[in-house]
């Protein structure tokens, strides 16, 4: 049985409010011990001095491609993405081609997560049968060959009353209902925020009232069926508002945010960088306040990175034609601790809660904690590494992002998975 001694790393656990420099002993695909001290012998020792050692992150919310549209990006090299991004476990959404809203979908996602062993791939199922919103999917089946949550991410379902007796599926199976809110109707073909830099650019823009109306009413009948409403990507202050509401009345409601959306805003825009453009749109610099605000008091449970990846000759279609979605994986850790940590707005306990125990918590999975006999998924971070973001450096398929150049803080050293390295010394084994 293989073992890992990592010595003196600041470990790093909201599961248990721990944060204090200790030892952890791996055997195996568990963690063995925990403490100060420890010795063991035929280990590979790792001195993670000066490291955050945390429980290995989980991103909520991603998209990798398979099947249909493995140019932009497959399985194997989006978990090689998620491991040098310190993810251990990650949701994939079920906007592929074809539409994940089948039970043989569902095994292949988890067919082919184990064949690449790099980080556990949780499905999460289309709510109606090709996205369409016209009849159901087979969401009791899918649940019971494991996926994790249903969607209809992409988009919103139109019908209320079908969103209604969806929410009522999930609730008596105990998945949660991940809601991708948007109004087709008040989006109305638009490029990126409406206001005045959409007004001053010329493009056609999104109102914030597309986000807010859906997720007021989304809210509304999680709160009618009792199912889990997860809200994902949330991007406008009035969203954020709904939401805190919405948690002074139930535990049921959750939330997530991108990297971008706490980062940029419309004003970096200039219409021509299509890297620029995604789904929520960037918005106003004041929405970007309200959601580090939203981020630092807890309405927003989770940051996820809405991982999107697309080929470059799409994203070069110029800004009316080219897809929405930036990639974020191998990134995403770095913007936070950069843009969170270092600026005070979250302690290196909240955000690792934020990445971890709460995404964890939302699946109601075993993960997410470093405990005697927790499965040994395992990141550790150097937080005061610097180095510049080069999409050219990246594994992923996807290059298309908008923080090129930028310099950064926090480097994941090692990833474990399953009481194996996936990266070590920050590259990918």
């Amino acid at each position: 049985m293989a073992k890992i001694l990592i010595k003196n790393g600041r470990i790093i656990n909201p599961a248990n409010n721990i944060d204090r420099v200790t030892d952890i002993l791996v055997e195996g695909n568990k963690i063995a011990s925990i403490g100060d001290g420890l010795v063991a012998d035929n280990c590979e020792i790792i001195d993670a001095e000066s490291c955050w050692v945390t429980p290995g992150l989980i991103d909520l919310h991603v998209h990798f491609r398979e099947p249909g549209q493995t140019h932009k990006e497959d399985i194997a090299s989006g978990s090689a993405a998620a491991a040098m991004g310190g993810f251990t476990t990650v949701c994939v959404m079920p906007n592929t081609a074809p539409i994940g809203d089948s039970v043989e979908w569902v095994h292949h996602q988890i067919a082919r997560g184990k064949e690449v062993s790099l980080c556990d791939i949780l499905p999460i199922a289309a709510i109606t049968i090709g996205q369409k919103g016209e009849e159901l999917a087979p969401i009791a089946d899918m649940v019971a060959a494991g996926a994790v949550g249903i969607s209809e991410d992409g988009m919103s379902v139109k019908n209320a009353n079908l969103l209604k007796d969806a929410m009522k599926i999930a609730a008596k199976l105990g998945v949660a209902v991940f809601s991708h809110c948007e109004d087709a109707s008040l989006a109305n073909g638009g490029v990126m925020s409406q206001g005045k830099i959409s007004k001053k650019l010329g493009l056609r823009g999104i109102p914030h009232s597309a986000e807010d109306v859906i997720i007021a009413r989304d809210i509304m009948l999680a709160r009618e069926t009792g199912a889990k409403l997860h809200i994902c990507h949330v991007a406008t202050q009035g969203g954020a508002e709904l939401i805190a509401d919405a948690k002074k009345r139930t535990t049921l409601v959750t939330a997530e945010i991108a990297p971008h959306h706490f980062i940029l805003s419309d004003e970096d825009i200039d219409g021509t960088n299509t890297n620029f453009k995604m789904n929520p749109p960037l918005r106003t610099k004041a929405d970007v306040a309200a959601m580090l605000e939203a981020l630092a008091d807890g309405t927003l449970d989770a940051i996820a990175t809405d991982h999107a990846p697309h080929h470059a000759d799409e994203k070069a279609k110029g800004f009316l034609a080219a897809p929405n979605g930036i990639v974020g994986l191998e990134i995403s850790l770095s913007l936070a601790i950069t843009e969170l940590v270092e600026t005070g707005r979250l302690t290196p306990l909240q955000l690792i809660e934020k990445m971890s125990a709460m995404p964890a918590k939302i699946l109601g999975i075993n993960k997410g904690n470093l405990a005697v006999g927790s499965p040994a998924d395992i990141t550790i971070i150097d937080p005061k590494a610097k180095y510049t973001i080069d999409p050219a450096n990246f594994v992923s398929r996807g290059e298309n992002m908008p923080f090129g150049g930028r310099e950064v803080v926090g480097k994941v050293r090692h990833t474990i998975y399953g009481g194996k390295f996936t990266v070590k010394d920050g590259r990918l084994v």
